[in-house]
């Protein structure tokens, strides 16, 4: 079954538009965006749409990929000041010159719908959090909707970063849940993923998991996202004229070659319209929260 993320999304989405319009004051979602990452940019497309839709602001900070830490975390501390920006997220990945954690601790717990800071993710490994990191929200929204037992289930988690691994594994450390963490260390991930009912992917590799790692049945929520960039055919255009070339195409992959696995899996979420657009609604579910709505 190819679990529909848009359909849950739009069911979050109208719920949200509901609080919005009681509120006195809307809330305000600030973007940083240090220009490094195509992906980054479309799941910016979608926060926007997103925010508009349910009736919130939401505004893009762009910095220059040259950008030094210690002048980004300025420029942060500044946006959060702000009073009108209720929510500041930072849009990672960031580049590997920055120091990734002291950028995302700028943000305070209350103003950090994301909780990505070390007090957000501190609250939440003590099981003190209200809400959920969005990823994890929307991972636990489609084990709701879909009815699916992970409490009595073998879980792999492949991947540790910030955004995916890392939230994932502390809210089902508070489920009592058992699970596994693959990180890039670990040797023959293979042994534990055809083993595992339920694989939650995000390492950002296209199509690394494929049909001959997962066992029948087996759950698949792929996080993971890639641009991949497909040749066009030398047929497609003039050879000698460089005006009718087309460019290469780009499309959004995930962790899983869905083909493949697809074939296996009782549940799996495609890429795109998958999980991303239930992390987004999480995100926004969170901001509305943290102001005191719902």
């Amino acid at each position: 079954m190819i679990i529909d993320g848009r359909k849950i999304a739009e069911e979050i989405k109208s719920s949200l538009k509901e609080e919005v319009l009681r509120l006195n004051k809307k809330p305000k979602l600030a973007v940083v965006y240090v220009e490094n990452n195509l992906a980054s940019l479309k799941f910016i497309e979608q926060k926007e749409k997103f925010g508009r839709e349910i009736g919130i602001e939401v505004k893009v900070f762009k910095f220059a990929e040259n950008i030094s830490a210690v002048r980004l975390r300025k420029q942060i501390t500044e946006i959060v000041r702000l009073k009108k920006n209720t929510g500041v997220i930072i849009q990672l990945p960031l580049p590997a010159t920055i120091n990734v954690q002291y950028i995302l601790n700028s943000v305070p717990a209350k103003k950090d719908p994301d909780m990505l800071s070390l007090e957000s993710v501190g609250g939440l490994a003590v099981g003190q959090n209200i809400t959920l990191p969005p990823i994890a929200g929307a991972v636990a929204e489609i084990f709701e909707k879909y009815k699916i037992d992970y409490k009595n289930k073998y879980i792999a988690i492949m991947g540790a970063g910030n955004l995916v691994g890392k939230p994932v594994a502390l809210w089902l450390l508070n489920q009592k849940a058992a699970f596994s963490v693959i990180r890039s260390a670990t040797k023959n991930p293979e042994e534990f993923t055809k083993k595992a009912d339920i694989i939650i992917s995000g390492v950002g590799k296209p199509k690394f998991i494929t049909g001959n790692m997962v066992k029948n049945g087996a759950v698949i929520i792929d996080c993971g996202t890639s641009v991949e960039t497909a040749p066009v055919s030398s047929l497609s255009y003039a050879a000698d004229s460089s005006e009718h070339k087309q460019p290469p195409i780009s499309k959004l992959v995930g962790d899983v070659d869905f083909d493949s696995v697809n074939l296996k899996a009782s549940h799996i979420t495609p890429v795109p319209g998958g999980i991303g657009p239930i992390t987004v609604a999480m995100l926004f579910k969170n901001l509305v929260r943290n102001c005191g709505i719902v």
